[in-house]
């Protein structure tokens, strides 16, 4: 029998030793669970703003964050680069580790998805994971709902990233109306959907430059803070890029996402490396559940299988 099985002690540091030497520059990443968005055609855009007009897009295979990125996970980012803190990381209505980080600009959130081996959604990728495969107004349905969002100041702060499981988009992300204002990789232009090409669009080249404050990205999804009418899933809006604050601050957050084609089994690997990194940690229950996960994804990577074997028999001792 494999020696790995027969020795959880040894196998434990063997596979730590394997973490170290093979993922050097990702150990301190921790993904979140992601939702796989299969390739296909959508309705993006909508009737109720003059930017929002409705076109056909197709785009490929793309994963995306289930929950908005969490200040447990950013602190987690800032320990390992050294990467200043956000606006608002003291405030008490908005720090708690599951509570959704809140006042990074867009070069923050950028850097953080880098890190983990990510990248910023596309503005028509975040859109069509809120509006679910049957094209929801909101990601819930088609009629407002307040027991399904937080907006509007109706909790006077943001809930953690995993409420309103009942506000879930049909494919199952949480909070993509209100809790926080999402970055998105596009640069904002009003016009831009009169021109957007059918397939996989990026956004504009440039940012429109409102009053000469200089150009700015789209955000999405509405806020804690923000109105009724920020919460359907087409609604557009935009910051500059360097901001982090300008009263929408306290609302600013983001998920990342990752190319299904060229970088899908990378989610896979991540994984794998969060099961290693909890089994040092003796943190059992989630290892278990990011080994399983990796397993789903590959089912005859016996490396995986042996870990598993290995977080059981410390389970069940």
């Amino acid at each position: 029998m494999n020696q790995l099985i027969l020795s959880p002690t040894k196998g434990l540091l063997m596979a730590l030793a394997l973490l170290f030497c093979s993922w050097a520059t990702a150990l301190a990443a921790d993904t979140t669970v992601m939702v796989l968005i299969p390739k296909g055609e959508f309705t993006m855009g909508s009737k109720d703003h003059s930017d929002e007009m409705t076109h056909q897009v197709v785009l490929d295979g793309y994963y995306i964050d289930t929950y908005e990125v969490s200040n447990g996970h950013y602190r987690d980012f800032m320990k390992a680069t050294d990467h200043p803190a956000p606006a608002y990381w003291d405030d008490p209505r908005l720090n708690k580790p599951d509570q959704p980080v809140v006042g990074v600009n867009w070069y923050d959130a950028t850097a953080y998805c880098e890190w983990t081996g990510k990248r910023l959604p596309t503005e028509a990728e975040w859109e069509h994971a809120a509006k679910g495969p049957d094209g929801r107004h909101y990601p819930w349905g088609h009629t407002i709902d307040a027991t399904k969002a937080n907006y509007g100041q109706n909790v006077g702060k943001t809930m953690p990233v995993n409420s309103y499981p009942d506000g879930v988009s049909g494919f199952g992300i949480y909070n993509m109306a209100g809790n926080v204002f999402e970055w998105v990789s596009d640069w904002y232009e009003p016009n831009y959907f009169q021109v957007s090409p059918a397939f996989n669009p990026q956004g504009p080249a440039d940012g429109y430059d409102f009053a000469n404050q200089g150009p700015v990205k789209v955000l999405k999804g509405g806020s804690w803070l923000a109105p009724q009418t920020s919460l359907h899933t087409s609604h557009r809006f935009w910051n500059q890029p360097e901001n982090n604050s300008y009263g929408v601050g306290v609302g600013l957050g983001f998920r990342c996402a990752l190319s299904a084609d060229t970088k899908g089994r990378d989610v896979v690997k991540y994984d794998f490396m969060h099961a290693l990194i909890s089994m040092g940690k003796e943190q059992w229950t989630d290892a278990l559940k990011s080994i399983d996960q990796a397993i789903e994804r590959d089912p005859e990577n016996m490396e995986y299988r042996q870990t598993r074997e290995i977080i059981m028999k410390q389970i069940e001792m």
